[in-house]
């Protein structure tokens, strides 16, 4: 009978070794936290109500688009005709992303400053009453936003992945003039160790006082490069 127990107690012992070397081996190794990431950026700006704004604000009075002609708008009483010359789509920008209470796996607070090119715009007026023509150059965006993004990152070289949501405020710097603006963001990214691409949309709501005060909505599509510590 003792003989007995011992064996089974023998193979209680096992069982439990066993399964205690599993727990071990198996054992879930969590990615340490980040706290900056690093970014170079490549904008392709779209405009959104491009005649609302800016041409109606510019030219004071209704536009409508126009059909088969050499321009691509008229005012709705046909005075004045607009050709729009450039809308320069592509633009470079960069940027960094401070996480407070660190980046890993899970939901994060982070803030961002970025410096992002504005699309060259360039519009000719013709006809009674046509204001001179707009050429907004040199432009460039310093923004600053808040976000919340949920993380899946990877220990290692392992691919991990995010999305993120926000908004925030900026200035612009041109050679027309200074100005304003407010925005809205989203999107998500994968990552490998430090290195990672991002995919964003932002919808931008800009302000200038000159030459008349005017806005213009752009949508830049960014694709960055990027580089978490």
């Amino acid at each position: 009978m003792l003989h007995r127990r011992a064996i089974i107690a023998a193979i209680i012992v096992s069982l439990c070794c066993a399964a205690s070397a599993s727990a071990q081996t198996y054992s879930v190794k969590k990615p340490r936290r980040h706290f900056v990431t690093v970014s170079t950026d490549w904008l392709n700006t779209q405009p959104l109500h491009f005649l609302e704004h800016p041409l109606q604000d510019l030219v004071g009075r209704d536009v409508a688009a126009a059909q088969f002609e050499s321009y691509e708008y008229r005012t709705r009483d046909e005075k004045i005709l607009i050709d729009v010359l450039e809308f320069k789509r592509r633009g470079r920008g960069k940027g960094i992303t401070v996480y407070p209470f660190g980046l890993s796996v899970g939901p994060a607070l982070a803030l961002r400053g970025s410096i992002e090119d504005l699309p060259t715009i360039r519009v000719a007026f013709s006809g009674a009453g046509a204001p001179a023509d707009y050429a907004l150059t040199g432009g460039r965006a310093y923004d600053l936003a808040a976000a919340l993004y949920m993380a899946d990152r990877s220990p290692g070289w392992g691919l991990g992945g995010h999305a993120f949501a926000g908004g925030g405020v900026g200035r612009i710097k041109s050679d027309l003039g200074d100005g304003d603006r407010y925005f809205a963001e989203g999107g998500g990214g994968l990552s490998s160790g430090p290195i990672g691409v991002e995919l964003s949309i932002k919808f931008a709501w800009n302000h200038l006082s000159e030459p008349v005060d005017h806005k213009f909505l752009t949508v830049p599509i960014t694709v960055r490069g990027t580089l978490t510590f």
